[in-house]
């Protein structure tokens, strides 16, 4: 398939975990592509990796300064955006809610909820809302809608994406936008298997057992791979979904049912 053929595709979160493979992926299906992060060096071999089709940054999106700038880049290159993925999270600090700081409450939802607002705002402005065209996929988890022990900040900011992404489909549709949030469970990454050692470390118990309990507590019994998520990324992101919007979907071994 080449869904992406004369796409202009922006992937934020794009240095580690699920970024580079929804990269990789839609680059193989045709889309142009910026690749972006903090840590700008990785995406910029990811584009490297990908070949002349794709532009690696550094982009903090939650500075508007930045998200104009990455924005801009795919404007000038390309003239359009097409596809905003807006994949880029940090889990915070896990404590107790009777230990939380505001620093840890607030820089988690900036990056976890607020940018994703700042990226769709540069891209609609710049691109989709003349055109006409456009699609938003925005990334929860399954914490934002029941919540997770030790991450308020994380869980919070994870639930507003979702309504974020309902209400811009509500105000979108009738420019010819979709925007969908897709909402992993436990995606093994490296991310997840750190936080899969440090509660092992802090239970005194292999790693192992840790990472069975995590399966063993979805129907499925299994962890997803970025590639399980990345697949339906990519289809709410295409023409095939041309008439679905203001969705939350859950792709979590049936963690959510």
């Amino acid at each position: 398939m080449n869904r992406f053929e004369g796409r202009v595709a922006i992937i934020t979160g794009a240095s580690s975990g699920l970024g580079p493979v929804m990269a990789r992926m839609m680059a193989a299906e045709g889309a142009r592509l910026v690749v972006a992060a903090r840590k700008g060096q990785l995406c910029e071999e990811l584009a490297h990796e990908i070949g002349e089709n794709a532009i690696g940054m550094t982009a903090d999106v939650t500075d508007a300064d930045d998200v104009a700038r990455m924005v801009g880049a795919a404007m000038d290159r390309w003239g359009q955006v097409d596809v905003l993925m807006s994949n880029a999270a940090q889990p915070g600090q896990d404590k107790w809610i009777w230990e939380q700081t505001v620093d840890n409450f607030i820089d988690t939802y900036k990056v976890d909820c607020m940018a994703a607002m700042l990226c769709s705002r540069e891209v609609l402005n710049r691109s989709m809302l003349e055109r006409r065209s456009g699609a938003i996929v925005t990334f929860s988890s399954g914490a934002g809608w029941s919540g997770l022990e030790r991450k308020a900040h994380y869980s919070a900011a994870k639930g507003a994406l979702i309504v974020l992404t309902r209400t811009m489909a509500k105000e979108l549709g009738p420019h010819g936008i979709r925007a969908n949030c897709l909402v992993p469970g436990a995606i093994d990454t490296e991310l997840l298997q750190n936080y899969h050692r440090r509660i092992a470390g802090e239970r005194g118990i292999d790693v192992s057992v840790v990472r069975e309990e995590a399966a063993s507590g979805v129907p499925l019994r299994t962890l997803s791979t970025p590639e399980d998520i990345a697949h339906m990324a990519l289809f709410l992101a295409s023409d095939q979904a041309r008439t679905i919007t203001g969705q939350a979907i859950n792709v979590d071994a049936g963690f959510t049912i």
